[in-house]
């Protein structure tokens, strides 16, 4: 049994495992510039590093000290 953990995860899954929701990944990713694009025909899918969601976790903790 293969117990390997993937080094890419999909947007779902992102969002699941950092527990954010769709929409504010979607805004970060954009805005840092984090994650990466897969395209297969008409269908396109975002997928993020560990080291990625790490960084995108930062980066909203640093967004809402300064919001508070």
């Amino acid at each position: 049994m293969d117990n390997q953990v993937p080094k890419y995860v999909t947007q779902a899954r992102a969002c699941f495992l950092i527990g954010m929701p769709e929409a504010e990944l979607n805004r970060i990713s954009k805005e840092s510039g984090l994650g990466h694009v897969e395209r297969a025909g008409s269908q396109k899918e975002t997928y993020f590093t560990y080291e990625e969601l790490q960084r995108i976790c930062r980066l909203a903790e640093r967004q809402m000290e300064t919001v508070s």
